[in-house]
């Protein structure tokens, strides 16, 4: 056998391994998955989500965690746990960092966003807010998400 079919056949035995972990990996610790759950049993205005909390904050964290619960947690809910029929919980899987990056919180209170994960409508831009209130807010989510499992 000469050298490149021994090549092309490593290649291809490493991609059929990849993608057969990927195919039969089992979910993330702690439920987490990237389809919204079903909330049909909650009433209206219900935490979606069950959100523990860092025993301590960064101090970047702890601003952010001001400005969000003065902009965002009407909708998102206190702790970014979600309320049902109004915003999703921000401490969840789709959120994680390599699904919505950082850039991605900034746009949407930039521009507001359209929905396409869950079921609650578009979410409008959000006045008010500084790239440094956006950022803080970020850090507060993180820290809420990886407190959660959510990487």
């Amino acid at each position: 056998m000469d050298r490149l079919t021994m090549m092309i056949g490593g290649v291809v035995v490493a991609g059929a391994a990849v993608l057969a972990v990927n195919l039969f990996k089992a979910p993330a610790p702690g439920g987490h998955s990237m389809t919204a759950p079903d909330t049909g049993a909650l009433a209206a205005g219900d935490p979606i989500a069950e959100v523990r909390l860092p025993a301590a904050l960064s101090p970047l964290a702890r601003n952010g965690k001001l400005a969000f619960e003065a902009k965002c947690a009407a909708c998102h809910g206190d702790n970014a746990t979600g309320r049902e029929g109004a915003a999703p919980p921000l401490v969840h899987k789709i959120y994680e960092p390599g699904h919505h990056g950082d850039q991605s919180f900034f746009m949407a209170v930039q521009n507001g966003v359209r929905a396409h994960h869950w079921p609650f409508g578009n979410m409008p831009p959000v006045p008010g807010l500084t790239r440094g209130d956006v950022k803080g807010i970020v850090a507060y989510v993180r820290e809420l998400q990886r407190e959660n499992g959510i990487f």
